[in-house]
């Protein structure tokens, strides 16, 4: 018996165009900063996703106590609706969910997200809750896997939701270069995979990790007075070129499997220089990695749910068809890398 992802779900807050973003707030917040108005031109995102409109509510002096209010206000209905979007893409019932996977890095409350969706849902009060917090951008892939394991070695089904805000993190005015790009690149969503025992869909296969932790400080999610602080270096992208290659071929390897076996790509896209890097290191096509630009494009970096949003846009976008491989990659803090194949059944 294995689990398989049957259905995705999401939901967004309001669309906030990336130029009107600027021309409206960054470029006063960031005094007209040329070195800001470039990195805003060449971040790949057209369109992103505010639970908290700067322009109307401006959160860069606010307390991290105050941002964690919001975040439960903000989160619990977001997270609502891409749940019960998947579980009707499906056919599975709220009563049906036997375990409840919850990943944030952007807000923390006990009661947290996990039991306040379930109970808004009308879970069963015996639905088992795993949460995942403060793993950053690549934790939809081991909490896909612990979801996956609770399929295949107990027969439940799950339910993994990952829902972020980062717009709650706006952080005071700066000419930090690392501030300006993580203001440019993140923005809010949730996310959700409906995970059941031995149904057709997306089959976990395997799963592998990696963590340089001689590079750990090049990027950070620090707790501050003032919200949650991102370091995000500009040597990340080379980070990544010394591991995206040996990890992915040693995942591919243990099923006898190469690169060119791979039918559909899910890259993180942490931002353009990720998707080049990883593009030029796997040697992949423009069209194998169109689905994480367009994700990017349209909807910016939404921390860890932006895997599923990508795996749910190559599934819109191409029939995945039985048999056909799919690999999953993303990257966070550690610096961490994971990578997932799955494969259609």
């Amino acid at each position: 018996m294995s689990g398989a992802v049957v259905a995705f779900g999401s939901s967004f807050p309001p669309s906030l165009d990336q130029q009107q973003a600027w021309d409206e707030f960054f470029s006063g917040h960031f005094s007209d900063s040329r070195l800001a108005r470039r990195v805003w031109r060449m971040a790949g995102v057209d369109r992103r996703h505010s639970a908290v409109d700067p322009r109307v509510e401006d959160l860069s002096g606010a307390s991290t106590g105050a941002r964690m209010l919001r975040h439960t206000e903000l989160a619990v209905p977001l997270a609502c609706a891409a749940v019960q979007n998947g579980l009707d893409a499906c056919g599975v019932t709220p009563e049906e969910v036997d375990l409840l996977t919850v990943v944030s890095c952007t807000g923390y409350a006990t009661p947290g997200v996990d039991i306040l969706v379930a109970r808004e849902l009308g879970m069963k009060d015996s639905v088992q809750r795993l949460h995942i917090g403060h793993m950053g951008c690549y934790a939809a892939l081991p909490a896909l896997a612990a979801t996956s394991d609770a399929a295949s070695a107990r027969d439940k089904v799950g339910v993994l939701l990952c829902v972020e805000l980062t717009s709650l993190h706006i952080q005071p005015p700066t000419d930090d270069i690392e501030q300006i790009v993580a203001h440019a690149l993140f923005s809010d969503s949730a996310a959700a995979a409906v995970i059941v025992p031995d149904a057709p869909g997306l089959e976990l296969v395997d799963m592998i990790a990696c963590t340089d932790t001689s590079t750990a400080d090049l990027m950070t999610w620090s707790v501050t007075d003032l919200g949650f602080r991102m370091r995000l270096s500009a040597k990340v992208p080379s980070v990544l070129d010394r591991h995206v290659l040996p990890l992915t071929t040693e995942l591919l390897g243990r099923h006898q499997l190469t690169v060119a076996d791979v039918d559909h790509w899910a890259i993180h896209p942490g931002g353009p220089r990720i998707i080049d890097t990883v593009a030029r290191r796997l040697d992949l096509t423009e069209e194998a990695v169109a689905a994480s630009r367009d994700t990017l494009r349209t909807h910016g970096n939404c921390s860890s749910a932006t895997t599923l949003l990508v795996l749910d846009e190559l599934s819109r976008r191409s029939e995945i068809v039985a048999g056909q491989h799919v690999v999953a990659i993303a990257f966070g803090p550690g610096l961490t890398l994971y990578a997932a194949l799955l494969r259609a059944r």
